[in-house]
C-alpha cells in the first residue's frame, strides 16, 4: 500500500474510565480502601502510532503504522481496532514473540487535567532496525512519536534514535518528530535532554512537542521554578515561547511548533533560507513562506468532552495542511482545528472528520477562543485569525 506519511514509534491500548462530573480532584478519590463509582470504559489503542496515525487515516492521508506490540490479548486487541479502520494498517506493526504489550490507564474529565498509568512494553526494545528500508519507499514524511518513552532511543544521548533518522532522511522522507514528558521518577528522568536533543534535532525537519514539553527537555530549572508557582503553561509569554523554540531551531529543525493545549499552537521557523530548502522541495511548499516565521493560531471554541490525544491529533492536522501546500498560516489554522475536533469526543481519535469538513468549520466563521498569555510587541491579524509576532518577516501586523 502507497503512504504519504509513516507515523512510526510509541502505541499502547488506552483503557479510560468515564469519571463523574462531580470528580475535581483524583486525589480525593482514589484513597486506600475506597470504591468509586465510575461509567463505562472505553478501551482504545494509544500512543503517537495510533493518535497521530489515526487520526490522519480520518483526515483522508494514505499512512503506514509502525509500532511495536506483544503476542498477547492487549497486543491482539491493538492490531484488531486498526484492522477496523482499514486491515492494511496493520500490515507495518511488528510483534514481538513473548513480550507483554503496553497499555495505559488514563483518567481524565473536564474537571481536571490527565492522568496517565503506562506500562511501556515492547516500546522499550523498539530500535532502528525495526523500521526496514522497504517500508519507507515513496513516502513523503516520516513521523516518529514519543521516543521520550522508548528505551532503546532515549539512551545514550540519542544515538540508536539519531541513526534511525539519518537513514531515512537519506531514503528522501520528511522527517517529523514529537515527544511527551518523559517520567522524572524513571530512567528517562535522568536523561541529558539538551544534550539528546542537539543530537537528535539536526536529524528533524518538523518538531512539534508540547511547549511544557520542550522547556522541560530545554531548560528544566526554569520548568521546575514555574511548576512552583501554579500552571506552567499559562505563565508563558511571547518571550518564552520564543526562547524555547529559538533554542530549538538553533539546534537543528528548521520548522518547530509548540502545542499550547487550550491556548492555540506556536510557530517558529529557521532564518536559514538553505535549512529550508531541502525540506520544503520534498513537500512542494515555498521556502520563502516558511522561513524566519512567528506565528500563533488560537484555539477555536469546542465543546469540551475528554482531551486524550488533542496534541497528537494537532500534529495530523499540521501534516495534513503540508502534504496540501498549504501556507504556515493555513497549516497552523487547520492543526488548531483538528486538535478542537479532538476534544469533542471521550476517545483519542473519532471526534476527527475528514479534511473537507475540517476546513469547511473553520471557513463557515469557526469561533476562536482568546488567547491568556502575555504576547509583548504581537500584533493581531483580523482576516487571518491569527497572532504574528515581532520576529515575523513574512506577516502582515495588522489590528
Amino acid at each position: 500500500m502507497r503512504a504519504d506519511v509513516i507515523v512510526a514509534g510509541h502505541v499502547c491500548l488506552d483503557v479510560i474510565p468515564t469519571l463523574p462530573e462531580s470528580c475535581q480532584s483524583l486525589a480525593t478519590w482514589l484513597v486506600p480502601g475506597g470504591l468509586v463509582n465510575v461509567g463505562p470504559m472505553t478501551l482504545s489503542t494509544g500512543g503517537a502510532v495510533s493518535n497521530t496515525g489515526l487520526a490522519l487515516h480520518r483526515l483522508g492521508v494514505p499512512v503506514r503504522l509502525m509500532g511495536k506490540v506483544g503476542d498477547d490479548t492487549f497486543g491482539r486487541a491493538t492490531l484488531d481496532v486498526f484492522r477496523s479502520y482499514d486491515a492494511v494498517l496493520a500490515e507495518g506493526m511488528l510483534v514481538a514473540a513473548g513480550e507483554s504489550s503496553s497499555y495505559t490507564l488514563i483518567f481524565s474529565s473536564p474537571a481536571i487535567d490527565r492522568t496517565f498509568l503506562h506500562y511501556p512494553g515492547p516500546n522499550d526494545t523498539f530500535c532502528a532496525a525495526d523500521v526496514p528500508d522497504d517500508l519507507l519507499a515513496d513516502a513523503r514524511i516520516f513521523h516518529f512519536g514519543y521516543p521520550t518513552l522508548m528505551r532503546r532511543f532515549y539512551r545514550d544521548d540519542g544515538q540508536e534514535f539519531e541513526t534511525l533518522l539519518r537513514r531515512v532522511k537519506a531514503r528522501g522522507l520528511v522527517t517529523s518528530l514529537d515527544v511527551s514528558r518523559p517520567d522524572p521518577h524513571a530512567e528517562a528522568g535522568k536523561v541529558d535532554w539538551p544534550a539528546w536533543l542537539a543530537r537528535v534535532l539536526p536529524q528533524v525537519d518538523v518538531f512539534l512537542p508540547s511547549a511544557e514539553e520542550a522547556l522541560l527537555m530545554v531548560d528544566p530549572a526554569r520548568y521546575a521554578a514555574l511548576e512552583k508557582s501554579g500552571d506552567v503553561l499559562l505563565q508563558m509569554d511571547g518571550d518564552l515561547l520564543r526562547d524555547v523554540a529559538g533554542r530549538l531551531v538553533s539546534w537543528g529543525a528548521p520548522i518547530v511548533g509548540l502545542k499550547l493545549g487550550s491556548q492555540g499552537i506556536y510557530l517558529r521557523t529557521t532564518s536559514d533560507a538553505a535549512r529550508m530548502t531541502v525540506p520544503a522541495e520534498r513537500l512542494g511548499i515555498q521556502p520563502r513562506a516558511w522561513t524566519n516565521r512567528e506565528l500563533l493560531a488560537p484555539a477555536f471554541r469546542a465543546n469540551l468532552v475528554g482531551t486524550t490525544g488533542a496534541g497528537d491529533c494537532a500534529i495530523a492536522g499540521f501534516l495534513t495542511g503540508l502534504l496540501h501546500r498549504l501556507s504556515p498560516e493555513a497549516v497552523l489554522t487547520g492543526a488548531v482545528a483538528v486538535g478542537a475536533c479532538n476534544v469533542e469526543a471521550a476517545d483519542a481519535v473519532s471526534g476527527v472528520p475528514s479534511w473537507k469538513a475540517v476546513q469547511q468549520r473553520v471557513e463557515a466563521g469557526w469561533t476562536q477562543l482568546p488567547v491568556m498569555l502575555r504576547l509583548p510587541g504581537w500584533g493581531w491579524n483580523v482576516d487571518q485569525g491569527l497572532w504574528f509576532g515581532p520576529q515575523d518577516c513574512g506577516g502582515q501586523l495588522a489590528v
